[in-house]
């Protein structure tokens, strides 16, 4: 059941955060608006997604969006507005109270360590640069990392794709490190996956606004990279840059939405690493891009409201997501069942690069939960429950549609010591 808040709650909330705002945006930080948004249906969630919003949270009757005031304007002209209010800086946490979560320059140290602590299993390589020149890196973890043979079926997982979504990139390098770890124990289990299986994990996608995220001690509510784009404002959603139908709704044109798809797909340097790199894959069977929020695990299509064509694709990407939502408590469904939204990472992985492909909405289910800074208390809470679901996609990569020749078999990981 999702967490409703009434429109006299949401106003005491927003007074109460406005009263202790205390900065200005800047000139390249253009003030959001946070409002909710009556909404019945799929149809009325995609027309609010093409205003260039950010929809963070779908409920059966509203949707909660944030965006600049002139596309909640034009919203106000074909919608109810229940509440709205400006998102301010200093409405978060200071980020010193979530000083487990890593910045950049920690979690470079943690994946050479990582590295050169195992360098049997574990090679680290630099596939691209960010927009500010930051290294975009990718983790191999298998047996014999250091050959290039591709003899064996991989998996890619990636995380921050949009900077506020912290939790989006430790889950990923908490992965890294627990595979390793139970390698390293001697748990039968994880010396037969790396024997058999590639595991790729890019932990962070855009380094630039991660940081610029977490600058100068208060969170910014930071989604996009940092290119200055030709009005003046700055960043790309990475996000909707993606080639594949790119353009095509649920992203804007203009450079100050925070759903800006660029100029032209795959525009960014960071979205030219990842179609790069992933391409470069031949043995690679699936994909999955972690980001928060709202406890949802989504597959293709977000370009369109049409299933996949292929019926055994469909299928097998059902059956997968709705497995994996019995062990982390999280939403199935098509992605474009919430809105239609183009360009994105899922989409490109399947309609470009044929890869099984899902997108994990961590935790929480809402703003009023935490939303993008829930705390650091979640980092445990949210790898404990994607654990599992993860290694059964690193078993299913072999061949995911064995999940349609016997539903309820676990394939490989589910007894395994390697859960625990």
């Amino acid at each position: 059941m999702k967490r409703v808040f009434t429109p006299l709650t949401q106003v005491v909330m927003a007074l109460c955060l406005s009263t202790t705002a205390q900065s200005a945006q800047s000139q390249d930080d253009p003030e959001m608006i946070w409002a909710k948004v009556k909404a019945t249906n799929q149809f009325q969630r995609s027309v609010i997604a093409n205003s260039g919003v950010v929809v963070e949270h779908v409920a059966d009757d509203y949707v909660t969006v944030a965006g600049l005031q002139t596309e909640i304007n034009q919203i106000k002209k074909k919608f109810d507005v229940e509440v709205s209010f400006p998102l301010k800086k200093n409405m978060l946490d200071y980020p010193g109270r979530d000083a487990r979560f890593h910045n950049y320059d920690e979690l470079m140290a943690a994946v050479k360590s990582l590295a050169q602590n195992n360098p049997d299993i574990v090679k680290v390589t630099e596939i691209g640069r960010s927009i500010e020149g930051r290294p975009i890196v990718n983790i191999k973890i298998t047996e014999d990392a250091a050959r290039n043979t591709q003899s064996k079926p991989a998996i890619i997982f990636m995380g921050g794709h949009h900077a506020r979504e912290h939790l989006s990139v430790e889950l990923p390098l908490m992965l890294a490190q627990y595979i390793v770890a139970k390698y390293r124990n001697g748990i039968q289990q994880a010396e037969n996956t790396l024997a058999n299986r590639e595991i790729h994990i890019i932990p962070i996608v855009n380094p630039d606004g991660s940081e610029y995220d977490i600058q100068d001690g208060n969170y910014k509510y930071w989604r996009k990279n940092r290119r200055r784009n030709a009005n003046g404002s700055y960043g790309v959603d990475l996000n909707r840059n993606y080639g594949f139908r790119w353009g095509t709704g649920g992203s804007s044109r203009s450079g100050s939405s925070d759903t800006f798809m660029g100029p032209k797909p795959f525009s960014e340097p960071e979205t030219q690493a990842i179609q790069r790199f992933v391409s470069q894959q031949k043995n690679a069977t699936m994909l999955v891009s972690f980001h928060t929020f709202s406890e949802l695990i989504l597959f293709p299509w977000g370009h369109s409201t049409s299933r996949i064509s292929n019926q055994r694709d469909f299928e097998a990407h059902k059956r997968i997501a709705t497995q994996m939502s019995e062990w982390n408590g999280y939403r199935p469904m098509q992605a474009s069942q919430l809105y239609v939204a183009s360009g994105i990472t899922s989409d490109w992985a399947y309609g470009d690069q044929n890869l099984f492909a899902f997108t994990f909405e961590l935790d929480p289910k809402s703003r009023f939960e935490g939303g993008f800074y829930p705390g650091a208390s979640k980092i445990d809470v949210v790898f404990q429950k994607n654990l599992r679901p993860c290694l059964y996609m690193i078993g299913l990569a072999d061949n995911p549609y064995k999940v349609l020749q016997n539903p309820s078999q676990r394939f490989g990981l589910r007894n395994s010591n390697i859960l625990e």
